[in-house]
Parts: structure tokens; C-alpha cells; sequence
């Protein structure tokens, strides 16, 4: 307890006496971290919106007007015991009429066009628990034996089965693509961080050779000379990870609510724990660095 109290002592003396280097660092360390941070906020508020737009993905299997109840029940049955899907549920022919002139109430006219003929098929519609797994859902549905009976186009069954295949594929693309790109981004960042603050603090400790040196010679071990510069990396490290999180959180009350009433139509929206972790991760990174970089700068200086 007595070392940790004169490393904590050393530290903040050393602070004090090199504050302009001290505050070098710890303004490396904010920015990089406060870089970090609002990319992984962004990066959070991406995945949430592409997750959103996945999961309007579904699937509508249309079925023949003169299907009876039992086949359908049965091919509904069939589709829930499918890996993927997490519900289902049947659209009759009154349904959907409804459910078309609800979304035609600019357009009214297009419904007195029909004369009291309904043209919609009934349909039973799939929601999945993983957009990725669409395709291979569809495809079991086609295959239904059951399904082939009572389908809507028995001499093209696929093409009574709609999910947007070559959009969907595409979509599902594109939303992967940029998971892996921000993913990217993200490690490239921290990489980036690392060697900028790795950098500064081997510049403070640079202008304290000759302290170090001094020690070393007077036959201070590698351990004593070590403890207040690790000390004082992690105090860098904590104060500049702690500015990030504030700037962050600032940003969270100002400006995020106002992007938010900006674009109400796309929901992008983040959970108060999951701030938590990346500000909890921020901290500890900001630290695991901060000491790492100490340690790896005074190896030189401890060779003397």
C-alpha cells in the first residue's frame, strides 16, 4: 500500500511539473477515444436502422380461392416447424381487399375501378427471425407438397411464393457490407489511437530521461522507476477517456434527439445500457492503453 501511495504521490508531482506534456496527452487520448466513441455510437445507430429495414423482410405465400381451411392449417403448421420463422399468420381475400383500399385512401378512385370485384388472393404471411434466412424459408415452401395443392399458380409454384428475391438479396448485401466496413473502421480507429498515444506519452517520458537515467544509476529497481510513470499514464488515460465519455454524453442529449426528430421516419434508436458499455468501454480501453503505452516507452529508458 505504502509503493502504490508514493506512485500516486510521484504521479500527480509529475503531472504538475510537466503539464504542458501532461495535458499533450491527455488531449490525444480525449480525441482519439471521443473518434472511437462517436463511431461506435454511429456504428450502434446503423445497425439498429439496417435491422429495422431487415426486418420488414417477409414472406407472402398466396393461395388458391378454393383452398380448403384443413390444407391451409396444414401448410401453416408446415411453415412453423421451419428453422427461421417466427410467426405466421393467414390473410383471407376480404382481408387483403381491406388492407389494399386502407392504402389507397389518395387514390380512391383505383377501388371503384374493381365494381365490387375483389381480384386479391388470400395469402399466408411469414414473418423470420433472421432476414438472412429467406431464401432457404421460401424455397422449403415451395417444395410443400401441401402448399403445390393449394397455391395460387399451380403451373409456377415460386412465383407464388413473393419475398423480393433479387431485392432482398441485394438488401441483405448491402446491410452486411456495411456492418463489415464500420467493423473495419472501428478496429482501424483504435490501431490509429494506439500509435498517437503511444507516441505522446513516449515523448513525456522522453523529457524526463534524464530523470529516469538518474534513477536507474542510483540503483532504483525497473519496478520503482516503472510505478509512477504507469501511475501517471493511467491518470492521463482516465481523465482523457472520462472528457470523451462527457463530450459524448453531451452529444446524447443534444444532438442525437435532434437527428432523431429529424428523420422520425427511420428508427435508429439507442438503449441507455448500450451507451453504458461503450462508455465503460471507452475507459477501459482509454486505461489498457494508456498503461500499455507507459510500459512500452520506458522500456527503452529502463535499458540505461
Amino acid at each position: 500500500m505504502s509503493s502504490i501511495g508514493y506512485f500516486f504521490k510521484e504521479s500527480l508531482q509529475g503531472f504538475t511539473r510537466n503539464l504542458s506534456t501532461a495535458l499533450g496527452s491527455i488531449v490525444t487520448i480525449f480525441l482519439s477515444l471521443l473518434i472511437i466513441g462517436v463511431f461506435l455510437v454511429g456504428g450502434v445507430m446503423i445497425d439498429r436502422l439496417l435491422s429495422s429495414v431487415e426486418d420488414e423482410v417477409s414472406i407472402t405465400a398466396y393461395v388458391a380461392d378454393d383452398a380448403s381451411q384443413a390444407d391451409i392449417d396444414k401448410v401453416m403448421g408446415d411453415i412453423r416447424n421451419m428453422e427461421g420463422v417466427a410467426s405466421v399468420s393467414f390473410t383471407t381475400k376480404d382481408q387483403a381487399l381491406e388492407n389494399f383500399r386502407n392504402s389507397m385512401t389518395s387514390n380512391p378512385e383505383i377501388i371503384d375501378q374493381l365494381d365490387g370485384v375483389n381480384p386479391l388472393p388470400a395469402s399466408i404471411d411469414v414473418e423470420l427471425t433472421e432476414a438472412q434466412l429467406v431464401e432457404g424459408v421460401a424455397n422449403q415452401i415451395v417444395a410443400d407438397e401441401t402448399y403445390v395443392s393449394i397455391c395460387e399458380d399451380p403451373a409456377d409454384v415460386a412465383d407464388s411464393v413473393k419475398y423480393g428475391s433479387t431485392t432482398t438479396k441485394r438488401l441483405l448485401t448491402l446491410t452486411n457490407y456495411v456492418r463489415y466496413v464500420g467493423a473495419a473502421l472501428i478496429v482501424l480507429l483504435i490501431f490509429i489511437a494506439l500509435v498517437f498515444i503511444n507516441n505522446t506519452i513516449r515523448l513525456a517520458i522522453l523529457a524526463r530521461r534524464k530523470e529516469i537515467a538518474i534513477m536507474r544509476l542510483v540503483g532504483a529497481s525497473n519496478g520503482f522507476i516503472r510505478g509512477p510513470f504507469l501511475m501517471e499514464g493511467a491518470l492521463h488515460a482516465i481523465i482523457g477517456s472520462l472528457l470523451a465519455v462527457g463530450a459524448i454524453q453531451l452529444l446524447r442529449m443534444f444532438a442525437i434527439p435532434q437527428l432523431q426528430s429529424a428523420l422520425m421516419f427511420l428508427n435508429f434508436n439507442i438503449e441507455g445500457t448500450m451507451y453504458l458499455f461503450i462508455y465503460v468501454a471507452l475507459v477501459v480501453a482509454g486505461l489498457i492503453i494508456g498503461l500499455f503505452g507507459s510500459a512500452l516507452a520506458m522500456r527503452r529508458y529502463l535499458k540505461v
